[in-house]
């Protein structure tokens, strides 16, 4: 056991009662999505206004989609959310008429500011014009506005309890880090900021945050030609045939693609048709901004076509769940659907 003050911090083992993520260096995460969901209902049905013309408020939130999730890393907090909600509110004027409508809002999300947030307020259809409909806009989308933020304030003050763990003789205070604040280089959430060479009175930059990553290699065998299988994984309707969902995949270097409902996401870095394909990759539970870089090599043998992947930049602990998706989701898959894995005699 390393002792006090020697060695890497990393492995220091300090006098804790618990003795778990020494230093908070680890990279703990905790998924607050139903939490968050409840979250928001609750706030957002609370959104009244009243005016001259009558009274609006919300009484129904029809769609509630997205996720949420707190993490902890070098006792730096970043916290994450994407939302897409719709809600129903009932106005009555002061003669005691009752009308309906809609309100939207399409990118709740820690990347931006409330003030930039889409807020759509409708009527519903056939539903005659209505003063109401411009204390809604006016009034009500302000209301709105001010329950999101009280999200994000609720999320970030009743989660970084029990996040950030004491080391020895001091508490640490966490520091909250907004998710478009992490900055990324090719295999780290944020670059590195040399000091060596920094002139004398300057101060040097922050420490990015590093993640342990793996490496790995894998090889199979498709019953078809290099031109076909290039295009298997390049094209958006041969993607979305052996997927069997909707992917957005732009087939050219610096084109990104998603698929899988949205789990696998990247761009391609560069493409040489029917021999190489060079891919950031990405699944969405890794740590925010983190990609791998992922290359296959297609070599045609006659009647088959040999694929080498090599995948460098995986977070430790990752590496088992990588392989397997891509044996699963990308080779088994493909060769189901296309018959690229039978010999027909």
């Amino acid at each position: 056991m390393a002792k006090w003050g020697e060695g890497d911090p990393r492995w220091i083992v300090e006098e804790r009662a618990d003795a778990t993520n020494v230093n908070n260096w680890h990279w703990t995460e905790r998924d607050v999505t139903g939490w968050s969901s409840d979250k928001l209902k609750e706030l957002l049905l609370g959104v009244r206004v009243e005016g001259s013309e009558g009274v609006c408020q919300l009484t129904e939130v029809s769609k509630l989609e997205g996720e949420a999730s707190i993490n902890n890393r070098k006792g730096k907090l970043i916290y994450f959310y994407e939302w897409v909600l719709k809600a129903s509110w009932l106005g009555t004027s002061k003669t005691g008429i009752k009308y309906k409508g809609n309100l939207e809002v399409p990118n709740l999300s820690d990347e931006n500011d409330m003030d930039d947030l889409d807020i759509t307020v409708s009527l519903c259809k056939d539903e005659p014009n209505t003063p109401l409909l411009s204390l809604m806009k006016k009034d009500g989308v302000q209301r709105v506005r001010e329950a999101l933020g009280q999200y994000g304030s609720h999320l970030r003050s009743e989660f970084t309890q029990g996040m950030i763990l004491p080391t020895a003789n001091k508490v640490n205070e966490p520091q909250l880090v907004k998710r478009n604040q992490v900055k990324t280089s090719k295999t780290q959430i944020s670059s590195k900021v040399s000091t060596s060479g920094s002139t004398p009175g300057s101060t040097p930059g922050p420490m990015g945050v590093r993640i342990p990553t793996c490496s790995f290699s894998l090889k199979e065998t498709f019953l078809t030609s290099p031109d076909e299988l290039y295009r298997t994984f390049t094209n958006q309707e041969f993607v979305q045939v052996f997927t069997h969902s909707a992917a957005v995949v732009e087939g050219h270097p610096g084109g990104r693609f998603q698929l899988l409902e949205g789990n696998v996401t990247g761009h391609f870095v560069e493409l040489v048709p029917d021999e190489k394909i060079v891919m950031r990759w990405r699944f969405r539970t890794w740590p925010s901004e983190h990609y791998a870089t992922i290359c296959l090599d297609l070599k045609d043998r006659g009647d088959e076509t040999e694929l080498r992947m090599e995948c460098q930049g995986v977070p430790s602990g990752e590496e088992d769940r990588t392989k397997e998706g891509w044996r699963r989701y990308y080779f088994e898959a493909i060769k189901l659907t296309f018959g690229y894995g039978a010999r027909l005699y």
